[in-house]
């Protein structure tokens, strides 16, 4: 798992990702974000979204990425979750930071799943 404040992993999927060396199904991109279809949806609608900087977690982001960078950032994740259609019948936001946490990839990611009632936050 990933420690989330490791050195940034330029070989990570998601860096090969932003730099076009493996494809994704894109949704949105502009200068602050890409977002793309999940290859392994944990429901219906299950779309990442990722910066274009190189920030290993929330953690990172927040105390590195220039103003600019976190309110385009957010403002992708917004603008992704209004275009898929989810905002009436809701969703949900998930971003895993650390090994306690499951982060599997050592990019900030957030998670929009939807389209189906995802039950309790946690698993009790």
């Amino acid at each position: 798992m990933v420690d989330p404040h490791a050195a940034y992993d330029e070989q990570n999927i998601f860096a090969k990702i932003l730099r076009g060396e493996i494809p994704c199904n894109k949704v949105f991109e502009d200068e602050f974000a890409l977002a793309f279809h999940d290859i392994n949806p944990q429901s219906p609608h299950h779309i990442l979204v990722i910066p274009k900087g190189a920030f290993v977690s929330f953690d990172d982001f927040t105390a590195h990425a220039s103003d600019a960078e976190i309110a385009g950032f957010i403002r992708a994740v917004g603008m992704v979750a209004r275009d898929a259609g989810v905002v009436d019948s809701g969703y949900r936001l998930l971003a895993n930071i650390g090994k306690d946490a499951h982060q599997e990839v050592p990019h900030l990611h957030v998670h929009i799943l939807a389209g189906r009632p995802l039950g309790p936050m946690l698993a009790r």
